[in-house]
């Protein structure tokens, strides 16, 4: 990062304040190697190390410096009780160096030592553990407004309301802790301690707030390494020889009494059990708002009379701390030594068990890990347990850690997963401040596949939070550059990103870049079903935007070449198919549709792989172009046969379906079979008594055509009893005969039903050549009449149109017919002879009948 950004405000608002801070470390080496800035917090003993912002010149990195100014300890101490306060901060320092571990503070420069002070840098420090409780102790006065407790937390006298309220000490910093920062703050110092104790062999005999540094990342470090001790290394459970604390020497020669273990103060004597009192120490002013439960103000005297109501203070404080951690505690703060869990049984406890402090504790020793084992972390652990933790600690723990992994080409692919993640939650204003810098870098730097793929897929939700300006000048080139690529996997992301993103690119720019390489990626990939679905995608998204004569040109011929059978890339291609149909403005003519669109559809109505949903969709778009062309052509053939003179235009349609509605041509109707009517009982006998020939023609019948109704005069008067009803002469019948393997169309054995009358006599079968045309409704009278004609029973052979239920309609062309045939009719041989017989007789009703109708 720029020096100037990264320190823009001390080099600019507080200009006079650096310049003093520059002086004050003028002449030190250190000024050498790094810019110094403002001094943002303390630490140490007595607090004497001031912390400042500042960077490494070298590589502009962000680091801190401590400077130790020498006259301090001239001030604090009388010339006869001076101790060599400098050399004990030197081998601090040097004792830091040493240890090596995530838990220990990092130095980054060894000390430096000029006439005046004494300085070293390290690791970005925010503040110290003792600057934030000064913080939390000057703020619980000011919100109870009483005076500062002697021991125990408890308050000892109220100030009277107008008193003047304590001020806030300058180390005071502020800072709000969060439950996940308290946990994972003890957790560190746990595993700090047991890495001095079990690795090092070294009891730490200071572990209070000024010795704990927290980092700008936030995590605690343990430092003050002024009055380390070494251990047995044979014995680890065995005490050495420590001096106590004494008001002979100099308090800033000494560790910090309120945090000491009583075993020390008692028998001069230290175990690495007596840095985990102090740890237990520390954990109730955290939780004490502050203030630890002994505040001796440098008195042994103090220390021992408070010592003696430790653990009853101590369980008075247990309700504010977590259930998890209340017996930790109090077996902590036990003055019984022999209670106290040591280090590495501390993390074990359930208080720290936690998926969520598992990825924090994971992520700061990640530069430790190697390449697989980081992108396991980045791409999985990390995704899972973020949404555990505080966006707070996003920012503050998280988003350094992946910042500075962004350069590792090796697992930038995995680190862009929990980036994406941060985008997606980032405010406009958190982006634009934090990681809008970062991600420009990535735009730019060489990826590997997978980084190209995640950085396109998520193209989105970057662009949703980039300034306008640099998307055109960042981003925008670096998807068309992807188009470019000879992976399929990083074209076909560029396709996807293209349709998630095209309200963010201009018309110009889809036209003339986004089209061409959209289809030429569809050309090399043609066969490759994830590649066609989003080439489809992003036409669909798209075509809105585009010029609808390019659409034409060029969306339809590559929907025209799609030959793959998937049903999801099949519902694309009917989509944009309906669109072009329901948007006018396309000019999608029937035409095109029934020569290129149709034909690409309709075979997709068998696809056994279209669900039912699917199938319905598709169905009602093809009947909408059908519809459409219908229409079209009715329109236009209705226009055409204006111009034509015919009969058959004026006639009133009953339907538009209706088979009377179609123009069938005449045709012959085969196997004619023609029945006498039965004859009644009365008649047979008149018949025997005449004696006659049997000829039908004769008088008996009455069949004159002079005289069509005096048969029924006849009857009455030779039979007087006989009823009327037996005088009525009963309706022809016309029926189906069986087809015979001759007739067209015909089935063996089917037939219509017939409608029959009061009774049927025995069928006679007789040839004939008459021929019958097809029915028309124009021969028909009312409904459910029948015509009257001579009491003769038709069969004909084949099929024949069933319109109705009573006697079959006759086209007026089958009247012509009848009418230019009934003189030439031939009746076949038989016992009802030659001469006037019954087909003359039939043949000559129906042609009155049908004229006088006509």
């Amino acid at each position: 990062m720029p020096a100037g950004t990264m320190f823009a405000k001390f080099k600019s608002a507080n200009v006079a304040a650096s310049t003093s801070m520059q002086n004050v470390a003028e002449g030190n080496p250190i000024t050498q190697y790094f810019e110094i800035g403002k001094p943002v917090a303390c630490a140490g003993p007595e607090l004497v190390w001031r912390i400042h912002d500042a960077y490494r010149k070298s590589d502009n990195k962000e680091c801190s410096v401590f400077i130790f100014e020498k006259k301090i300890a001239e001030k604090l101490h009388k010339p006869r009780r001076k101790e060599t306060i400098t050399e004990l901060l030197k081998s601090s320092v040097k004792t830091l160096e040493r240890f090596r571990h995530p838990r220990i503070l990092q130095i980054y420069h060894t000390v430096e030592e000029s006439a005046d002070t004494l300085a070293f840098a390290a690791e970005p420090i925010f503040a110290s553990l003792s600057n934030v409780l000064a913080f939390h102790e000057s703020k619980t006065y000011e919100n109870a407004n009483v005076a500062p407790t002697a021991a125990g937390g408890a308050p000892q006298t109220q100030t009277a309301p107008n008193a003047q309220q304590p001020q806030r000490p300058a180390h005071a910093k502020e800072y709000i802790f969060l439950d996940m920062e308290l946990k994972y703050g003890f957790l560190q110092l746990t595993e700090a301690l047991s890495y001095l104790h079990y690795s090092g062999h070294v009891i730490h005999r200071n572990v209070c707030p000024s010795s704990i540094l927290i980092t700008k990342r936030g995590i605690w470090k343990l430092a003050g390494m002024e009055y380390a001790e070494r251990m047995n290394e044979t014995d680890l459970n065995c005490s050495i020889p420590c001096p106590p604390w004494s008001n002979r020497v100099s308090k800033m020669a000494q560790p910090n009494l309120d945090f000491m273990a009583p075993e020390t103060q008692a028998t001069s004597k230290c175990s690495l059990l007596s840095d985990m009192f102090s740890l237990g120490m520390v954990i109730c002013a955290v939780f004490n708002n502050g203030r630890p439960l002994i505040q001796a103000g440098n008195s042994t005297s103090n220390y021992a009379k408070q010592m003696e109501t430790l653990d009853e203070n101590v369980q008075k404080l247990m309700p504010r701390l977590p259930i998890a951690l209340q017996e930790a505690a109090s077996r902590l703060a036990s003055r019984d030594s022999t209670i106290r869990p040591t280090a590495q049984l501390l993390h074990l406890i359930k208080y720290f068990n936690d998926p969520a402090i598992a990825a924090l504790k994971f992520l700061d020793v990640v530069n430790m890990k190697d390449t697989q084992q980081k992108s396991q972390f980045y791409k999985t652990t990390l995704i899972e347990a973020m949404p555990l933790i505080p966006r707070k600690l996003w920012w503050q723990n998280i988003w350094p850690m992946l910042k500075s992994e962004i350069n590792n080409g090796e697992v930038l692919a995995a680190v862009l997963q929990p980036v994406m993640l941060f985008v997606q939650e980032a405010t406009h204003s958190e982006y634009d401040a934090l990681m809008s810098a970062t991600m420009k870098v990535v735009y730019n730097t060489p990826k590997s596949i997978q980084a190209s793929v995640t950085i396109l897929e998520n193209l989105h939700l970057i662009i949703e939070k980039t300034k306008p300006e640099d998307v055109t000048t960042d981003i925008m080139p670096m998807l068309f550059f992807s188009f470019d690529g000879s992976t399929i996997q990083v074209q076909s992301a560029a396709v996807v990103a293209v349709a998630n993103v095209f309200d963010s690119i201009d018309e110009l720019s889809i036209r003339r870049m986004v089209l061409p390489k959209v289809k030429m990626v569809f050309e090399k990939n043609i066969t490759d079903p994830k590649i066609v679905q989003n080439v489809l995608m992003c036409i669909e998204r798209t075509m809105d935007r585009m010029e609808k004569a390019q659409v034409m040109e060029e969306v339809l011929p590559l929907l025209a070449n799609i030959r793959i059978p998937d049903p999801d890339i099949i519902m694309r291609t009917v989509r944009i198919y309906h669109k072009l149909f329901v948007d006018k403005s396309y000019g999608l003519s029937v035409e095109t549709m029934a020569t290129n669109v149709l034909p690409l559809l309709i075979p997709h109505t068998v696809n056994p792989a279209l669900n039912f949903e699917q199938y319905c969709y598709l169905l009602e778009v093809l009947q909408q172009m059908l519809e459409a062309i219908d229409r079209q052509q009715r329109n236009k053939l209705k226009l055409d046969n204006l111009s034509i003179a015919s009969p058959e235009r004026h006639r009133t349609l009953r339907h538009q379906f209706s088979t009377d509605n179609m123009n069938a041509p005449p045709f012959n109707i085969p196997n004619l079979r023609i029945d006498q009517r039965k004859t009644s009982s009365a008649e047979d006998m008149a018949r025997k008594n005449s004696g006659g020939s049997g000829m039908l023609g004769g008088w008996w019948f009455g069949c004159s055509p002079s005289s069509p109704d005096s048969n029924f005069l006849r009857v009455g008067n030779v039979f007087p009893n006989r009823r009327l009803s037996d005088n009525t002469l009963m309706t022809p019948k016309i029926r189906i005969a069986p087809s015979c393997a001759s007739s067209p169309g015909g089935t063996p054995g089917s037939g219509l039903p017939t409608r029959r009358h009061s009774s049927i006599g025995p069928q006679e079968r007789r040839g004939s050549t008459i021929n019958l045309s097809p029915p028309t409704y124009g021969a028909r009278g009312s409904s459910g009449s029948s015509l009257s004609v001579p009491s003769t029973s038709v069969y004909v052979g084949g099929s024949m149109p069933n319109t109705s239920s009573s006697v079959p309609f006759l086209l007026s062309s089958s009247m012509q017919s009848i009418r230019s045939r009934r003189t030439s009719t031939v009746l076949s041989s038989g016992p009802l002879g030659s001469g006037s017989g019954l087909l003359q007789q039939l043949g000559s009703g129906m042609y009155q009948l049908f004229s006088g109708r006509n």
